[in-house]
């Protein structure tokens, strides 16, 4: 007669007949994971530059490091929109390997692309792209790409961008009205002392727009210099409702200290 099975026999066989079951399990999820994104890397491979921007687009949606990764060939494809489409794309595979990806792109000759690029490396709070994304606020010749790089330096907040932001404010042949906003909402989100003249000097100018006074307005009360106060008085008082409400709100922020 067949001998009978321990129960420590039967435990093993139990335990590893479950083991192969989770195994069977992981290999397919992977499977089913990974399937997607070959799908979407085959499509980079199309002649017809609509479906390998849907493809990057799909792949950043994933917000995977694996679709990331498939997506660094759009960072050097011939069609800008693709390339433009990518910056975005790549950020999953963390900002230590991004942003040496999207530095470059700053210098792509075509705007679509130098935009897309600052905002991406906003997206990554690098402090490593600070320098760069401050020579393209000051220098670029595209009002989208100088406003992008502005709300790119606001995101991560590094000080070191304070005195960019600052000659943005206070140069004459800035007239573009995103970009001065831009400016000065990035310096209430950096926080430093070092922009308050700069904010109250536009605060001031009535010949500015309201909307970059209003920002203006609030940064300096997300700085809490108390300097600041007298320009929040007087703006508290102006016609402008929205200006002064905001001056109003910014002024019991310096109160709380």
């Amino acid at each position: 007669m067949p001998r009978k099975g321990t129960k420590s026999t039967k435990r093993f066989n139990s335990f590893f007949c479950a083991f192969c079951a989770f195994l069977w399990l992981a290999c397919f999820a992977v499977v089913a994971q990974d399937g997607p994104i070959q799908k979407q890397q085959q499509r980079l491979n199309s002649s017809d530059v609509e479906e390998r921007r849907d493809a990057i687009m799909r792949l950043g949606a994933m917000r995977r490091e694996a679709a990331s990764r498939a997506a660094l060939p759009g960072l050097k494809d011939v069609s800008p929109l693709v390339r433009g489409t990518a910056a975005k794309a790549i950020i999953s595979i963390g900002a230590e390997e991004s942003v040496p990806y999207l530095l470059p792109l700053l210098d792509d000759k075509d705007e679509f692309v130098r935009r897309e690029s600052a905002y991406a490396l906003g997206l990554t709070h690098s402090r490593s792209a600070t320098a760069a994304l401050s020579e393209r606020l000051l220098n670029d010749k595209e009002d989208g790409v100088r406003g992008a790089a502005a709300i790119a330096l606001g995101h991560i907040a590094d000080e070191a961008a304070v005195v960019a932001l600052v000659q943005t404010l206070e140069q004459k042949r800035e007239k573009n009205v995103f970009v001065l906003r831009a400016a000065a909402t990035a310096l209430g989100q950096i926080k430093s002392r070092a922009g308050t003249a700069a904010l109250v000097a536009v605060l001031g100018n009535e010949k500015l727009p309201s909307d970059v006074r209003r920002e203006a307005a609030r940064s300096l009360g997300l700085i809490g210099d108390p300097t600041a106060a007298p320009a929040l008085k007087a703006a508290s008082m102006s016609e402008d409702p929205y200006l002064s409400r905001i001056a109003h709100e910014s002024l019991k922020q310096l109160s709380r200290g």
